[in-house]
């Protein structure tokens, strides 16, 4: 088994990570500076082959120590949020994410050198299709459409050439990943956030899941919906996504390469958002919606192609829309109740 640092440890993804490296018997070095929800406890933390290290990922000389004890380095750490992230955070979003990754790049390619590390495997996200205008995406469309217009999309296609560029000039050993549209337990509001009103209640780090579930919990009727509800997401489980994430990293045919991780199925807000209300208030209550004004990069259509992750990796995310909600939402409830959300 594998000795694996995971930079952003503490964060949503990452913790989804942290648990299934350690299921399947790997140690894990996780790292995060706790900026974003504070010091949680989570159900690893005393694990005795989880060790947890408060710190700055834009540390160069930490990375390398770290890094240097460990044979993989799953790379997630970033500032990421909701899409009301990409507005209020903007700058912030591109800069220190922009350090981030070029620290843990610097770090890895000196631990390759030193002879242990064996691989990294970026976290990208599926706002590098951002500007397409085509579906499916898929792997390679990346480098062929025009380039994210938010500063989160844009910096998140920096992180894979990031990969490459290490991997060209360094032959440092790369995989990259792209999550779409995680959904799962563990978010909370941020420390950072500012207050953003949909209807009379605030959003909830502006992702779509906790922010129409703690809505309907409020009693909003009728239910605010940013848009007209036809965007197209995939909504992906945590735990599926984290189990591609760990089978790329493991994978020899991963070496060097890049894959989509994501549901097959595709499911718009509008049906979501009757998905949910049905789950909370029943089919008594009818469901009434009305539309806000949508943000600037709130992307139309997110639709990925799966077939390499399932032909090279045997990755499916198996986990269905109906599942994910019925773990979902009584945690929301609980955050809402707690006020973590």
């Amino acid at each position: 088994m594998a000795n694996v640092l995971v930079t952003g440890s503490a964060g949503f993804i990452g913790g989804y990570v942290v648990e299934e490296l350690l299921e399947r018997g790997h140690s894990v070095v996780g790292i995060d500076n706790l900026s974003k929800y504070g010091k949680a406890a989570k159900s690893y933390d005393d694990h005795p082959r989880y060790t947890f290290v408060e710190g700055d990922c834009q540390d160069v000389r930490l990375m390398t120590e770290l890094a240097s004890d460990c044979d993989h380095f799953i790379a997630g750490a970033a500032l990421i949020g909701g899409i009301s992230y990409f507005h209020t955070y903007a700058y912030d979003l591109l800069a220190t994410n922009e350090r981030i990754i070029a620290s843990s790049c610097d770090a890895a390619i000196e631990a390759h050198k030193l002879g242990r590390l064996q691989k990294v495997t970026y976290l990208s996200s599926s706002m590098v299709y951002e500007s397409t205008d085509t579906w499916p995406s898929f792997e390679g469309q990346e480098r062929s459409i025009p380039p994210p217009l938010s500063s989160y999309g844009f910096q998140k296609l920096a992180v894979e050439y990031f990969a490459h560029a290490a991997h060209d000039q360094y032959k440092l050993p790369f995989t990259i990943v792209r999550p779409f549209n995680c959904v799962g337990i563990g978010e909370r509001r941020a420390l950072g956030d500012v207050e953003i009103l949909s209807g009379n209640v605030q959003l909830a780090m502006s992702h779509v899941v906790p922010d129409l579930v703690q809505k309907i919990l409020k009693g909003q009727d009728p239910l605010h919906i940013l848009g007209d509800g036809t965007q197209i997401r995939h909504y992906t489980y945590g735990a599926d996504l984290a189990r591609g994430i760990v089978t790329a990293m493991e994978h020899p045919d991963a070496l060097n390469d890049d894959f989509i991780l994501s549901t097959s199925a595709s499911t718009t807000v509008l049906e979501l958002a009757e998905l949910i209300w049905l789950k909370i208030r029943g089919d008594e209550v009818p469901f009434r919606h009305v539309s806000d004004a949508p943000f600037e990069h709130d992307v139309a259509r997110r639709i990925p192609s799966t077939e390499k992750a399932k032909r090279i990796l045997g990755f499916e995310a198996t986990t269905g829309l109906d599942e994910m909600l019925d773990e979902v939402i009584p945690w929301i409830s609980r955050a809402v109740d707690d006020g973590t959300i």
